[in-house]
């Protein structure tokens, strides 16, 4: 077993390098990991079912799945704490993407609001071992379930944010670099 799949990261506590937008909102970072069952190459558009996103479970019983998310602290980059939320809570490693929006959002609790930033991150590697390994429970599923799934309305808007420009990334690659065939092949005519 390779020393990276057992490193015994330990779950950053506590809140006195949280930081706060200029209006006192707690800001939070999350991402949504995911995969592809298969390649998009040269695909037309990229279909849902041929991804896959990761949920975990809430640490509170009961209270839904939802994709890794926590505090941005003073000491990190936005990037770099989206990344260290999901090996923590997730234990899956790999690129984090450009961000799909800022959300502004009451917490369930009390009167307080959180400004919430998400971002894909396209998973490289999954680990064995991970800080909240033994609180939560991880679960690849499709986009149509993690829809149904979800804890909040805001994770949900996001992940239509990436399906939405995983299919303009794929068109886009296509009309830069040539037609395809069905197969998605590049057609003879263009090479």
């Amino acid at each position: 077993m390779e020393l990276k799949n057992i490193v015994g990261l330990v779950s950053r506590t506590g809140r006195h390098k949280q930081r706060y937008n200029f209006h006192g909102h707690r800001q939070v970072v999350g991402c949504i990991p995911y995969r592809y069952k298969g390649g998009i190459v040269g695909r037309s558009q990229v279909e849902e079912e041929e991804m896959e996103v990761l949920v975990i479970t809430s640490q509170r019983k009961g209270k839904g799945m939802l994709f890794p998310k926590g505090g941005w602290e003073t000491d990190e980059l936005i990037e770099s704490a989206a990344l260290r939320e999901t090996v923590e809570e997730a234990g899956v490693v790999g690129d984090v993407e450009c961000s799909l929006g800022k959300w502004n959002i009451k917490n369930k609790n009390n009167d307080n609001c959180s400004e919430c930033h998400m971002f894909p991150l396209l998973v490289k590697e999954q680990l064995e071992f991970w800080p909240e390994k033994d609180s939560r429970q991880r679960l690849w599923i499709s986009v149509r379930e993690a829809r149904k799934v979800c804890q909040y309305w805001w994770m949900t808007e996001a992940l239509e944010k990436l399906v939405d420009r995983l299919r303009a990334q794929v068109k886009e690659d296509i009309t830069d670099n040539g037609s395809f065939n069905q197969g998605g092949v590049k057609s003879k005519s263009n090479l």
